[in-house]
């Protein structure tokens, strides 16, 4: 989920949107050096309302992961599925276009957005404001910028997780099984809905299994937020530079914008891949104990799978450790194409949606 965009929402870029006369809330950095760009003297002493950080990231984070549900559903059928040759997905492009052949568009590409959303709402909400309290209470104390940016990421994604993670446990079993009684892949569920798959997830696996995966999810997400705004700071700093030396211009375009949070989101999605390689297996691996005959409808019609079960998990390290023994490097990068694809369109997207939203926020209390 919240392999979302994180950056310092109280420096904002508002000169895009009012007037010249208004000019008095930008929070662009407007040095002619990158030395000066790291001043602190760079920035107008003005902070959003916690409140309307949180509309927009709400707003933000979820509209992007709604868009972009379509490639993070090819990346879980990459990953989720069983390593028996011949595989049925060979790639990003030869998923995308098998699922939506055989299963279409809502059933298929877009099983699994329910819950999604119902996640992403609360969860960007909670880590918006989380992430900017931390940070404003860290840094008003003294503590360096970065450090303070990394761990206000890290605790906004420990808080968010509580909500997110069950949300990511019924979206990927869905994603993975794609439509009630799909006879185009073997997934070991066959739910009809969402809620079906929350009750049936709760009567034969127990409350317990909504969280499965909980570790490997946020050893995912705890690493590439740190990654992606570290990345995303470095990005925009340059970015920055270069529009005030050479373009003679105080502020980024939206385009640069959108590229130096999409920049920062692939390169962090695909240095965390073999960690969410991990809790994608964890998260849709029928568990040993469970008889998948109770667990699934009785008008099952889906395939039953071949004798040669893969692999069962039992953790992070081991499952990695076992991919990277029994099928190489590429074990471990399950799914990269469409797992970078993913994160820099929706860090991107999420970038342009956040900012404009907080920025008619602003302007209406100014105005």
């Amino acid at each position: 989920m919240l392999e979302k965009s994180k950056h310092d929402t109280s420096k904002r870029n508002l000169e895009l949107r009012k007037p010249k006369k208004q000019q008095v809330l930008s929070h662009n950095r407007v040095p002619p050096t990158v030395e000066s760009l790291e001043s602190p003297d760079c920035y107008v002493d003005y902070t959003a309302p916690l409140i309307h950080v949180m509309f927009a990231g709400g707003i933000g984070g979820s509209t992007a992961d709604f868009l972009m549900h379509s490639i993070d559903t090819v990346k879980t059928r990459l990953q989720g599925q069983k390593p028996i040759r011949p595989l049925k997905y060979q790639n990003m492009l030869h998923a995308y276009i098998t699922i939506f052949k055989q299963e279409g568009i809502t059933r298929g590409l877009y099983s699994g957005v329910t819950p999604a959303i119902l996640g992403s709402v609360p969860a960007t909400t909670i880590y918006f404001g989380i992430y900017e309290l931390t940070k404003r209470k860290l840094t008003a104390i003294g503590i360096p910028d970065t450090v303070a940016h990394l761990t206000a990421g890290s605790v906004g994604d420990v808080m968010a997780s509580t909500v997110y993670v069950p949300s990511e446990v019924l979206k990927t079993r869905l994603q993975l099984q794609g439509r009630y009684n799909n006879p185009h892949f073997f997934s070991g569920y066959n739910y009809k809905n969402t809620w079906h798959a929350a009750q049936m997830l709760y009567k034969y696996e127990g409350p317990s299994a909504f969280y499965h995966g909980y570790k490997a999810t946020l050893l995912r997400d705890v690493p590439f937020s740190a990654l992606q705004f570290a990345f995303y700071e470095k990005f925009k700093l340059w970015a920055t530079f270069y529009a005030n030396t050479i373009n003679q211009d105080s502020q980024l375009s939206l385009k640069s914008e959108i590229a130096t949070g999409a920049l920062a989101g692939g390169l962090a999605g695909a240095l965390t891949t073999p960690l969410d390689v991990m809790k994608t297996i964890l998260q849709t691996q029928v568990q040993k104990q469970v008889k998948v005959k109770k667990a699934v409808s009785t008008k099952q019609t889906t395939p039953v799978p071949p004798p040669n079960v893969v692999k069962y998990y039992t953790g992070v390290w081991e499952g990695i450790i076992w991919n990277y023994k029994n099928l190489g490097i590429k074990g471990l990068f399950i799914g990269i194409g469409p797992r970078v694809a993913w994160t820099a369109m929706q860090s991107g997207i999420m970038f342009f949606i956040y900012e404009q939203v907080l920025g008619l926020l602003v302007n209406n209390i100014s105005d």
